[in-house]
């Protein structure tokens, strides 16, 4: 059974970032305030990013006092981050209001900008190679915590002249694990009158949570889906996602086909091609014959090492040969770029350094 730790410190005080457009309507109204005075201060936060109540200029001075009084807009701070050499990736380990702390990469690619963003302070989802896997779950994100990640962004290209275009939501957790929050978060990001984000450049990575993909497929949102396998097999992928043992891949792939007719949408299959485990020719076929017939395209990635996990990146032939046996199927791939490698840029990899540092700089008892 999946962990149901929750969410985050009781506040008597609503975070402002918590709530889509309709919630923030009904809590003014609560309070005597129209829905011009909802779209007014939703366009202060989301259009002119007023960081504070002392930068919500023009709103009806009793509301900005309710505010003040009732409400608080939480910002998330900079614990710890780092840069890659190239300079295309910026990793940011950020700081939670009760003291947890989150990761959010900034990927720059030729003429665009990607957030990769955390759900979950942790993951009880246990994948053997992840480093955010291997901590275990803490508690779920507020919708405010996810979405404050990417204003954070927003803010830091913005002082570069730069725009962000693509949200994947891959960081820490597990996106169907937070369904509502994760759903309202998103709600927030594609808001028309607010940061207007494209559903279309938005992704949805899930390690297989089958309630949460089908739940989605039930519902009017249009972004891309990913799913991760890394076994094709229910024992090879059990030894790598536990989960597997919950919902086994003829469950698995039923959801997702489920989906893909039901949204008329392509998925993409992510797969982490480690060194003589998953990495052959057998196991090319076996994918192969699990996808074909499917509007599937696989994402294949090297492995990115951690310090709990013994396993290492296959080498670009068996790449390439993993990829030639895929093709033989019609299933289309595509090699993920690796970046920030010299900066741990894989999900939780930051995390678990500094917090390892940290633990080394305690003093010992005598």
């Amino acid at each position: 059974m999946l962990s149901r730790i929750l969410v985050m410190p009781s506040d008597t005080l609503a975070n402002l970032y918590d709530l889509t457009r309709p919630a923030l309507g009904a809590l003014l109204a609560g309070w005597g305030f129209s829905a011009y005075h909802r779209d007014q201060l939703w366009t202060a936060l989301y259009r002119r990013h007023a960081t504070s109540f002392d930068e919500l200029e023009g709103l009806k001075p009793e509301l900005v006092r309710a505010l003040r009084e009732r409400a608080r807009l939480s910002h998330l701070g900079v614990h710890h981050e780092s840069f890659s050499s190239d300079g295309f990736t910026h990793k940011l380990l950020l700081r939670l209001d009760d003291g947890q702390t989150i990761e959010t990469v900034l990927m720059r690619f030729k003429g665009r900008a990607t957030v990769c963003i955390s759900t979950q302070a942790g993951c009880a989802m246990g994948c053997v190679f992840c480093a955010t896997g291997q901590m275990g779950l803490s508690r779920h994100l507020t919708p405010g915590e996810i979405v404050g990640q990417v204003l954070h962004v927003n803010r830091v290209l913005r002082d570069a002249n730069e725009s962000l275009r693509n949200v994947v939501l891959m960081g820490m957790g597990e996106p169907l694990h937070n369904y509502e929050h994760t759903m309202a978060a998103i709600d927030v990001l594609v808001d028309a009158m607010g940061l207007a984000m494209g559903p279309r450049f938005i992704t949805l990575s899930t390690v297989g949570v089958v309630p949460g993909i089908r739940r989605l497929a039930d519902e009017e949102r249009p972004i891309h889906l990913a799913v991760s396998l890394h076994g094709a097999t229910d024992a090879e992928r059990a030894a790598l996602v536990p989960v597997g043992r919950r919902w086994p891949l003829d469950e698995l792939m039923d959801a997702c086909r489920y989906y893909s007719e039901k949204r008329g949408r392509r998925i993409f299959f992510e797969w982490t091609l480690i060194a003589g485990r998953n990495d052959t020719a057998e196991h090319a076929h076996t994918l192969g014959q699990l996808l074909r017939g499917m509007d599937a395209h696989v994402n294949v990635i090297p492995l990115n090492p951690t310090v709990g996990y013994d396993g290492g990146p296959s080498r670009p032939e068996s790449v390439r040969a993993f990829q030639d046996v895929l093709t033989s199927y019609a299933v289309p791939s595509t090699v993920r770029q690796r970046r920030g490698i010299d900066i741990d840029a894989g999900c939780g990899q930051l995390k678990a350094d500094v917090e390892r540092r940290a633990r080394r700089s305690l003093p010992t008892s005598a």
